[in-house]
């Protein structure tokens, strides 16, 4: 699936949801022993990464950018909270990812597993199916890993980027059919622990008669 990408209120939050992936597996072709056990650590350390929190910067194509805080509880959830006035709000209460923005009064819905959010809340990060590593980088102070539909029902990328040492999840950036880029960087991530199960939930404000979201 595709949605639009320009920079609109509401393609920042629709950038976390323009999935490229199929999924959140991620597998490995021709890649050298050495980009393997980059990919193994990379695997292991979001593994380990239960809960975690964070404010984040999302770049767009054209170089403009929104902060928030973020929230992780893998399996599955996480919460975007964009900075006022933006009015956004992205969900993922584990199955489902829900966007809401309240400036322009809307609510849409979208499968978990259909956006880059599904490779690192994923409950095993797998290393044989469904997501192909085309390219592991090297930087002075980490590294990248590049995936795209293994199955090439869709176009694009997503890159996850890590500092090295310690091992710690920087951003990504996700590229879409017309390559353009969203970028998300990370700013201070720390593990947490207890995290309110009430943050994870987004429920639909409109009326019921209201027309309801994608899914």
């Amino acid at each position: 699936m595709e949605f639009p990408m320009d920079l609109t209120r509401r393609s920042l939050a629709l950038a976390l949801c323009a999935a490229p992936l199929a999924g959140p597996a991620l597998a490995q072709t021709a890649l050298s022993a050495a980009d393997k056990a980059l990919v193994d650590r990379a695997a292991a350390y979001l593994e380990s990464l239960t809960e975690a929190r964070a404010r984040f910067v999302q770049t767009d194509s054209r170089g403009r950018a929104v902060g928030g805080e973020v929230f992780l509880k893998r399996p599955g959830k996480a919460r975007f909270d964009y900075d006022a006035p933006s009015g956004l709000l992205v969900v993922s209460d584990g199955g489902t990812v829900s966007v809401q923005d309240t400036r322009l009064k809307t609510f849409d819905k979208y499968p978990l597993s259909a956006t880059p959010l599904a490779v690192f809340l994923a409950k095993s990060i797998r290393l044989d199916r469904g997501v192909t590593v085309t390219r592991v980088a090297r930087m002075a102070d980490g590294f990248s890993i590049t995936a795209r539909d293994g199955n090439k029902r869709t176009a694009g990328q997503i890159m996850l980027t890590f500092r090295d040492r310690p091992m710690e999840l920087l951003g990504w950036t996700v590229t879409d059919a017309q390559g353009r880029q969203t970028r998300i960087q990370l700013q201070g991530l720390q593990r947490a622990s207890g995290l309110d199960s009430s943050l994870f939930v987004l429920k639909d404000p409109r009326p019921k008669n209201v027309g309801r979201g994608k899914v």
